[in-house]
């Protein structure tokens, strides 16, 4: 299961789609239509939420406890954002999903602040800036430019 926020995040999501091959696959994000590149896996929408519009965060876990009931995915994968944060949150409480958070480039000076929640949450953490690694996590294994 990949979970991801907006059309930005799908752009970094693609460049890993070769790592899924031969996976059954699910993607959730909040665009009313797939990613063309994604078209093929089976796809669910969410609401988009942000801190500045948190009260649809309840809509979001309740979409994603449904997902994730349905699909049993063995693991939650997101490049970032609130409704992917909650994918993990969910994933790893209802099927004891293994999670993997991968910040946005987009996040060049610090963690985001989904980052920095989804770190106690993640198996794996990772950042696409090298100076925005520390010992503890997150780690930075590259960049998906």
């Amino acid at each position: 299961m990949v979970a991801t926020s907006d059309g930005g995040h799908w752009i970094q999501m693609r460049r890993i789609l070769p790592a899924f091959e031969g996976l059954d696959v699910c993607y959730v994000g909040v665009s009313p239509e797939p990613d063309a590149d994604m078209s093929a896996a089976r796809y669910y929408c969410v609401r988009n939420a942000t801190r500045r519009n948190p009260h649809w965060f309840a809509v979001i876990v309740w979409q994603l406890v449904r997902i994730v009931l349905k699909e049993r995915p063995d693991v939650v994968v997101t490049t970032g954002a609130g409704p992917g944060l909650m994918a993990l949150a969910v994933g790893k409480a209802l099927v004891r999903s293994r999670t993997l958070w991968i910040d946005s480039v987009a996040n060049s000076e610090r963690l985001s602040l989904s980052g920095w929640l989804a770190r106690p949450i993640a198996d794996v953490h990772l950042v696409q800036w090298p100076h925005l690694a520390r010992p503890n996590g997150p780690e930075y294994w590259g960049a998906v430019f």
